[in-house]
């Protein structure tokens, strides 16, 4: 398989270069250059077929022929090797738990995929490569987890202060060894800027080989798909339409379903779930693309004003507006808004969401209003206790925290304080 650059004036490369790289020479996202559709006895037969082989199947053509079968086979089975249990609300919506994971985010899949493809790649390399990502809550935690220990990997995670929830920064700053946590004094959109800078600034590239964890990279990216598989698997017999309500603020995670449905997976529609920062939500009324400042949310993983993995999006339906509208619709919901969405599936359901899960479950409702005989999905992104205190405020209960939790809150934040650019790049330059 080979990648080319969204912007169109890179050359095209190959999944491993795409992988180290992470972003094009021309400042480009990374796409595959054909996508083929899986066959339909692959679908017919699904419900027999094990989680492994159903990844192994959608992975397979994006990463051949740079990782062998036997290598991704092994790769797929360390990276899933946690459930996807999907919970039941009513006879029309259900949840997909993404949270069993490490970490307790839906990014432990993609950052366990990236780091044993990374770590495979990099096994005869005497160059240490050092990994740049830019977080506004759960991918942090997911990548530092992912890359812990690997060898002749260093991960640099830039997050915003006072924007993560406890746990998340916890999850980030505890780990020591070969993860550093750089404390930034501004909004995610800061933090993906100074990432992005950083891979074009010749006096870092040309001393050190840059990548990125964020869903910028392919490697991060693609595996998301396979939660929607293992969700067709699990509903196959039970609904004949199925709809995606996935709470967005990088749009990798809704992207990776389009491409599962570009596959073949027979996904009836998708709904981006905003909070406020819904210039996707604006964009699918207006036809206009408008990033705007970026507005803090209880929600906080979704406070993204100009999401990177849009372009994607707009690659994979052609740059078709009427095209993409048929398939997505957005809605987006204030902090108000989500808080009583919280109140209302404990109340009504016994079920306890996070925020991003809220207002997944609020923009189901919406669509079921106008949409008949469709089983609506909404991705349960984290665990709750990840955002304790706006969860047991407004539930006015205490959750009990689990094991993997209970461990990160005596450890010591370690966490360098920056400011600009400069202070990123002068951190690079002195390592």
């Amino acid at each position: 398989m080979k990648y080319y650059s969204l912007n169109k004036k890179a050359p095209k490369t190959s999944f491993e270069q795409a992988v180290v790289k992470g972003l094009a020479p021309d400042k480009g996202l990374y796409f595959p250059e054909e996508i083929q559709p899986l066959d339909k006895s692959f679908f017919d037969n699904i419900e027999q077929i094990s989680r492994e082989e159903i990844a192994f199947q959608a992975i397979q053509q994006f990463v051949s022929p740079e990782i062998p079968k036997k290598v991704l086979r092994q790769i797929i089975k360390e990276t899933i090797d946690f459930d996807f249990p999907i919970v039941s609300l009513n006879n029309e919506i259900s949840t997909l738990e993404l949270f069993h994971g490490p970490t307790m985010a839906f990014k432990d899949v993609g950052a366990r995929f990236m780091a044993r493809c990374l770590g495979y790649f990099n096994q005869n390399n005497k160059e240490e490569i050092t990994v740049l990502v830019a977080t506004s809550g759960d991918t942090g935690g997911a990548v530092a987890h992912g890359f812990l220990g690997v060898k002749g990997i260093k991960v640099v995670i830039l997050y915003p202060k006072g924007k993560v929830s406890n746990v998340q920064e916890k999850q980030l700053t505890t780990l020591g060894q070969n993860i550093t946590a750089l404390e930034v004094d501004g909004v995610f959109d800061d933090c993906q800027d100074m990432v992005k800078r950083a891979f074009l600034d010749q006096d870092l590239t040309s001393k050190m080989q840059l990548t990125s964890a964020n869903s910028i990279n392919v490697a991060r990216w693609l595996p998301q798909m396979f939660y929607f598989f293992f969700t067709y698997q699990q509903l196959k017999s039970k609904y004949k339409q199925l709809v995606f309500s996935v709470p967005s603020g990088n749009f990798g995670n809704i992207c990776a379903g389009m491409i599962a449905k570009k596959l073949g997976l027979p996904i009836e529609h998708f709904i981006a779930a905003n909070n406020e920062n819904n210039v996707i939500t604006k964009f699918l009324k207006t036809k206009e693309y408008v990033p705007e400042p970026t507005i803090a949310t209880l929600s906080n993983a979704m406070d993204v004003s100009n999401p990177s993995n849009f372009v994607r999006i707009q690659e994979i339906y052609d740059q078709d507006f009427e095209v993409l509208k048929k398939d997505l619709t957005s809605y987006f919901y204030t902090d108000k808004a989500t808080e009583k969405a919280l109140i209302e599936i404990k109340e009504k359901y016994n079920y306890i969401a996070d925020p991003h899960g809220a207002i997944g479950y609020l923009a189901c409702k919406d669509y079921l209003k106008e949409n008949e005989n469709v089983h609506c999905v909404f991705l349960e992104t984290a665990h709750p206790t990840k955002f304790l205190p706006t969860v047991e405020r407004v539930l006015n209960e205490t959750v009990a925290l689990p094991d993997q939790i209970k461990e990160l809150m005596n450890k010591k934040k370690v966490a360098i304080e920056i400011s600009n650019y400069g202070g990123l790049k002068n951190f690079l330059l002195s390592k």
